[in-house]
């Protein structure tokens, strides 16, 4: 499972979470830019 991280949230954040050992993709990556977090969260 990947932590998906928020569109409120700089990309770094996937490479210092990736650093600590966890799998971690940025929002804008994989999904709509505007989409809700219940969308997200899915």
């Amino acid at each position: 499972m990947k932590i998906p991280v928020d569109m409120n949230l700089s990309p770094d954040w996937v490479k210092l979470l990736e650093r600590a050992g966890w799998e971690a993709v940025h929002w804008s990556m994989v999904g709509d830019m505007r989409a809700p977090d219940e969308e997200i969260m899915s």
